[in-house]
């Protein structure tokens, strides 16, 4: 089993900036690539970003492209989102995974576990 526990979301303000972090844990490998998807009340769950779990291949939705980067750490076991110039259409339950492909695959069918998300709430 892997465990990833995600954390720094909160409230901020529209035009603020946010750094959020996945804590992997168990059974974990850092061959896997791994991914953020957000769900937003009444919406479907859909992808954010993903990466290789070499870092080199990265890729982002077309929505957050320009104000959010994804990165990790492989000696920490650590994944981040950066995310800046943040929109109230933002405002979601953030949630990393593991894509055990290592394609950073943008199809949540491609992950396998999953934290228990962290919430973005951003204000107009």
């Amino acid at each position: 089993q892997v465990q990833l526990v995600e954390s720094g979301g909160g409230l901020v303000q529209a035009g603020g900036s946010l750094r959020l972090s996945c804590a992997a844990s168990g059974r974990f490998d850092s061959n896997y690539a791994m991914g953020w998807f957000r769900q937003a009340p009444g919406k479907e769950r859909e992808f954010v970003a993903a990466i290789s779990w070499s870092g080199r291949i990265t890729n982002h939705a077309d929505s957050v492209e320009g104000r959010f980067t994804i990165s990790r750490d492989n000696a920490k076991k650590e994944l981040y989102l950066q995310m800046t110039n943040l929109k109230p259409e933002d405002t979601a339950v953030y949630y990393c995974a593991t894509e055990h492909f290592g394609s950073a695959s943008v199809r949540s069918t491609d992950y396998e576990y999953w934290g228990q998300g962290t919430q973005v709430t951003i204000s107009s």
